[in-house]
């Protein structure tokens, strides 16, 4: 027979998530309060957002929250990082140059003009 500790974080009556550790099962439970917090604040926020989007948006800030304090620190975002089981393809010139004409958002921090 085995045994097993289980630490389970608990909202408003409701198992959350568990952990096999305390330290996850803390930072699970930091990350919860702090998408709630966001919530909040992005319910005070000029956009109609309903509060399924806005408990959405908040966890997903809460989840990158170490990436969203880079973007505000730094103004810009990191560098895309690609993984093994994704190898790096290089479109040619030509191809690259058709995408970045149509897709003007492709570097949201520039603004883009045409030359004449």
């Amino acid at each position: 027979m085995a045994v097993e500790i289980k630490y389970v974080v608990v909202r408003e009556g409701q198992e959350k998530m568990a952990f096999a550790s305390k330290k996850d099962a803390d930072a699970y439970d930091k990350m919860l309060d702090l998408a709630e917090v966001l919530g909040e604040w992005l319910q005070q926020s000029p956009l109609a957002l309903d509060e399924g989007q806005s408990d959405t948006l908040a966890m997903w800030m809460a989840e990158n929250k170490d990436l969203l304090a880079g973007v505000l620190k730094n103004g810009k975002l990191p560098a895309p990082e690609l993984t093994e089981s994704e190898p790096q393809t290089e479109a040619p010139v030509a191809e690259q140059t058709a995408v970045a004409e149509d897709n003007v958002s492709e570097h949201p921090g520039r603004k883009r003009t045409k030359a004449a």
